[in-house]
């Protein structure tokens, strides 16, 4: 059994996400052609760029701009060189924090990101202080009232790592990262459709906050989200309603 109120705390973090839908439009082409440039445009040879492209479809990001970024990626148009950054850091109550960033001027990014930190209570930290708290692995999470026993079957059949059961009745299958599409897509040609999947940093242990901590927390997150160069961020931190 897992955390109690993982199903209502992944559903608002997916929704707070949702509705930045415009801007994940340019985060995701970032993905898409990063991808592309480092392992080719072919998503059936490439589990990341399979994964980039179906976030995209998640937030119904337009065929032709998918089209462009891989294309960006393999060479056939001009475009931005990206690199790879990720920062470490502590949030509210010292929940750890991973910052993970496309860009092409690192020296903006990490006083960007600093300055996110240091204005809303947290602080970064150095390299690998915190990422050992964090898994890497494709994650899915599925309503409860979900066949536990059928899901298990069909998860094992096809691949997945792990199922977990939380105190709230929600499953979550675990994957390798480069299994996520593959798992996912048999997973729902047996009839189990996840509420919410991606290939995440899932943390080992959770911090709970609530209250103004909580709202502190949520308020660092989003600054930190809404910075162009960011890509993705993780927390172990669950923030009660």
């Amino acid at each position: 059994m897992a955390g109690h109120s993982k199903w209502a705390n992944i559903q608002h973090r997916k929704g707070r996400q949702d509705e930045k839908r415009g801007a994940a439009f340019s985060k995701i082409a970032k993905e898409i052609t990063v991808a592309a440039k480092m392992s080719g445009g072919d998503p059936a040879f490439n589990p990341r760029l399979r994964v980039a492209i179906d976030k995209g479809k998640g937030v119904n990001m337009p065929k032709d701009k998918i089209d462009t970024a891989i294309k960006k990626g393999t060479g056939e148009l001009e475009g931005v060189d990206y690199v790879e950054v990720r920062y470490e850091g502590y949030g509210i109550g010292g929940a750890a924090v991973i910052v993970d960033c496309l860009t092409d001027n690192k020296t903006r990014t990490v006083a960007e990101v600093r300055h996110a930190f240091n204005k809303h209570g947290g602080n970064m930290g150095t390299d690998g202080c915190v990422a050992f708290q964090f898994k890497h692995c494709g994650q899915m999470l599925f309503a409860p009232g979900t066949d536990e026993g059928a899901l298990m079957d069909a998860a094992i059949e096809a691949g997945a790592d792990d199922v977990l059961t939380n105190d709230d009745g929600s499953i979550e299958v675990l994957t390798p990262p480069g299994d996520f599409i593959t798992v996912k897509e048999a997973l729902e040609a047996a009839g189990f459709t996840p509420e919410f999947g991606q290939v995440t940093m899932k943390a080992e242990n959770e911090t709970e906050l609530a209250g103004e901590e909580g709202a502190k927390m949520q308020k660092l997150l989003d600054v930190l989200e809404s910075l162009d160069d960011v890509q993705e961020v993780y927390t172990s931190v669950v923030i009660e309603e």
